[in-house]
């Protein structure tokens, strides 16, 4: 078809006599029948609970657009329908926002002194600091987006009872796992602090969330788009994001109970919270179309052209400036670089840029291919396997669009997806005990980049456990059903994080304690009111805990948790606090304690 349309425009060159219309592409509809049976049949053989929303959109040789937005499966635990107008939450995919607002700060000619794409941090914000002091004073916003300040994740120092400028405070005491501009190390931080500039540097100390509704969201008429969860539910489009409980990788890894998820952020309102920067935006198809319209037309607005982001701030964060991956995760892919907000690559010989977000209950995929003037969205409120159909469905789509040889994504994927998860090294049948009795790890521990935590010994009881120990002890088997086996030694800790809402350690071998995440999720079940999110300790997740005391002090050191980057070794060291991604201390430092 393509070189039948070269050899007509030839043609028409030379002839002049060939209507000049024969040489203007126009598209046909990309969700049609077969695609949307596609989707469907996507949806059933994931046997998902929960739906899909996409967006296609497409300009014309004409300079036209086609918008095509659809909606597929449940939205809710009720069974209401998805459509164009579900709400999702986007996750990650809100970074782009975040940066774009950062440009329009930079594009601010009245701000003095002017802040720039090379302004230092240190220069910005007063209370900024990093644990590496080169990185604290040379890091620029360019670094800050690109994710290449050494700093890893640190996700577990996420707590709802921070603010920002805690978390800016806190983040000079987190260990950095690489050299400053050394590797690309993905940092949701890193976005939180860039929500700040409007508030710091604007004279009306707007918060970050009411500045991009007033700059992005209002110009560009994406009336659905909000930051708060309170605006979202009062529409009744809000989704449920939905997970499975009781999966079994083994017999039925498609299985499980259907449950709704509590949405994940609900603080704040309209001014948003800790997490807006990173991840806390919830739109839809609709909107998010009139988004891939704007980004494809350098920051225009759909229908006017009326400039709402420069042209040279949309162009600037589009640019790669970290390798985000060296290596194809398929060989019809690329290698990917990072700019802000977006990574850069080939999809079958298109260049792309794309974000992926994923939140508790929810995962997103906006995609836009520059040179053909094609942009997809596809959203879930699948928990579990979301991430992959979104992977799925985007690649049919732009295989449609582009009329491209349909490849096979859907049992690539699926592939990935069945693949087992590292099995649990047994606990030894003959572990021996920890340098100190267990009774003695009980107790408060800090650490000033993370915040402090209590840690509760559940198995075996503690009767001389606080007030606050003994009611989670008692309150366990209700809230985390299944979490606590009788025969191992166990701990609980409550922690106030977007991701999570427990940790527990479980006892090894010596000093050495398993580390799961827990989240407690209500399952509208009097006779069981909660269930248990996550911890299947016959799985591995990689993460550890070890005790330890130097002098009269104890301490735990927690590894296998700080989101290094792809190939970064872990610390090394002789003691555990020098080996540890992160040391908690014990309060008080001075303790009595008991040699095993």
């Amino acid at each position: 078809m393509h070189s039948y349309f070269g050899f007509l425009c030839l043609v028409s060159y030379f002839l002049k006599s060939l209507p000049q219309v024969l040489c203007q592409r126009t598209h046909a509809n990309v969700l049609t029948n077969e695609t949307d049976a596609f989707i469907n049949r996507v949806l059933a053989d994931w046997n998902s609970p929960g739906g899909i929303a996409v967006a296609v959109v497409r300009k014309d040789d004409q300079g036209a657009w086609n918008v095509e937005t659809k909606g597929y499966g449940a939205a809710t635990a009720n069974g209401d329908k998805v459509t164009e107008n579900t709400l999702f939450g986007i996750g990650s995919n809100s970074k782009l926002f975040t940066i774009l607002a950062t440009g329009l700060l930079i594009n601010n000619a009245t701000l003095s002194p002017r802040l720039e794409w090379t302004s230092k941090m240190a220069s910005i914000l007063p209370t900024w600091g990093l644990w590496d002091t080169t990185a604290a004073k040379e890091a620029t916003i360019i670094d800050v987006m690109s994710h290449r300040t050494g700093l890893p994740g640190h996700d577990f120092s996420y707590k709802w009872s921070d603010d920002v400028p805690r978390l800016i405070e806190k983040m000079k005491y987190q260990r950095p796992s690489a050299e400053f501009r050394d590797v690309f190390q993905y940092s949701n931080n890193m976005y939180s602090v860039l929500s700040y500039l409007p508030t710091v540097l604007l004279p009306s100390k707007i918060p970050f969330t009411r500045y991009v509704k007033q700059t992005i969201f209002d110009r560009l008429n994406m009336t659905s788009t909000t930051y708060s969860f309170s605006v979202a539910r009062s529409t009744g489009l809000l989704a449920d994001g939905m997970a499975r409980q009781g999966i079994n990788f083994s017999d039925n890894p498609f299985g499980g109970i259907p449950r709704a998820l509590p949405f994940w952020a609900t603080a704040g309102n309209e001014d948003g919270n800790l997490v807006s920067g990173g991840a806390g935006i919830i739109s839809n198809a609709v909107d998010l179309a009139i988004w891939l319209q704007t980004l494809l037309s350098n920051g225009l607005r759909p229908g006017t052209n009326e400039s709402v982001i420069p042209a040279e701030v949309t162009e600037k964060v589009s640019a790669g400036v970290s390798v985000q991956a060296g290596a194809a995760q398929f060989p019809e892919l690329s290698p990917l670089v990072y700019g802000g907000g977006a990574q850069r690559g080939t999809y079958r010989g298109h260049e792309i840029l794309e974000r992926g977000g994923s939140i508790p209950g929810f995962n997103t995929q906006v995609a836009r291919l520059p040179f053909d003037n094609l942009g997809v969205a596809v959203l879930t409120n699948d928990n579990d396997y979301g991430s992959f159909i979104i992977q799925v469905i985007k690649g049919r789509l732009l295989d449609e669009a582009l009329g491209l040889d349909k490849i096979d994504w859907h049992s690539r994927f699926k592939a990935l997806a069945l693949t087992t998860p590292p099995r649990a090294t047994p606990r030894p049948t003959n572990a021996s005990l920890p340098w100190t009795d267990f009774i003695t790890l009980t107790g408060t521990y800090d650490n000033p980049g993370y915040g402090k935590f209590e840690l509760c010994l559940i198995a075996p009881k503690h009767p001389g456990a606080s007030r606050s120990c003994a009611a989670l002890a008692s309150n366990a088997p209700t809230i985390l059903p299944g979490a606590v086996e009788a025969d191992i030694p166990t701990f609980l800790a409550e922690w106030d994080n977007p991701g999570f809402s427990h940790i527990r350690l479980t006892h090894f071998n010596g000093n050495v304690f398993n580390l799961s995440t827990l989240s407690s999720f209500p399952a509208n079940d009097s006779s069981k009111p909660y269930w248990t999110h996550g911890g299947d300790s016959s799985f591995s997740s990689g993460a550890y805990a070890e005790a330890a005391a130097e002098g009269r002090h104890v301490g735990i050191g927690f590894t296998g948790i700080w989101g290094a980057g792809a190939g970064v070794p872990g610390p090394i060291g002789s003691t555990v606090r020098e080996r540890a991604e992160v040391w908690f201390h014990k309060i008080p430092y001075d303790m009595d304690f008991h040699l095993e």
